[in-house]
């Protein structure tokens, strides 16, 4: 017979969930069909990578927000585990654009020469395409659920997003990260 701690279970049962978050955040739909999302499963000493980044992304921020990258670099060290969702923010199907505006700019082709000379803000590049950031929103949405249909705790984190741009992991504009807990009292909503 195999015996298995029950801290051994919930590690392995939340990479499993882990992973199946990233097969929902892939398969979410995507608009035009064309999909941009990018996903990472993130462990171990990286986790602790991860939280530094996120340190070392909050001096020089108003108090409130410093705070809350200390406070959510915390939260990411006693992960289980981290996955990251990106989407990189070029124009869907530029060879038949929808030109729709709703990035800034009048068509699809200016979009894209703006990206070329991309505008760095304190966290991310941009101009991205809209509905690529409504792809990310989706995706996450899909990988959130996915963790509480399985009762693994979690939270979706700009600030863990903005670590991991800068540790440079993904080919991606926007990342959004979701660390993964399995104990007896959430550590993402009673901090």
């Amino acid at each position: 017979m195999t015996r298995i701690a029950s801290q051994d279970a919930e590690r392995e049962a939340a990479r499993t969930v882990a992973y199946l978050m990233a097969a929902a955040a892939r398969t979410a739909p995507k608009g035009r069909g064309v999909d941009a999302i990018r996903t990472m499963v993130v462990e171990g000493e990286d986790v602790e990578a991860l939280a530094r980044a996120m340190e070392d992304a909050a001096p020089g921020r108003p108090d409130i927000v410093e705070n809350a990258y200390r406070r959510d670099a915390r939260n990411v060290r006693s992960s289980a585990c981290v996955v990251l969702i990106g989407v990189n923010g070029a124009p869907k199907k530029p060879e038949k654009p929808f030109d729709c505006g709703a990035c800034g700019f009048r068509t699809c082709a200016a979009l894209a020469s703006a990206r070329a000379k991309r505008v760095a803000g304190s966290d991310y590049a941009g101009p991205v395409c809209t509905f690529t950031a409504i792809d990310l929103g989706v995706a996450l949405s899909s990988a959130a659920k996915v963790a509480s249909d399985h009762n693994v705790d979690n939270r979706m984190m700009y600030t863990l997003g903005v670590g991991a741009c800068k540790l440079k992991w993904m080919d991606a504009d926007i990342v959004i990260g979701i660390p993964l807990s399995i104990t007896g009292k959430s550590i993402y909503f009673d901090r």
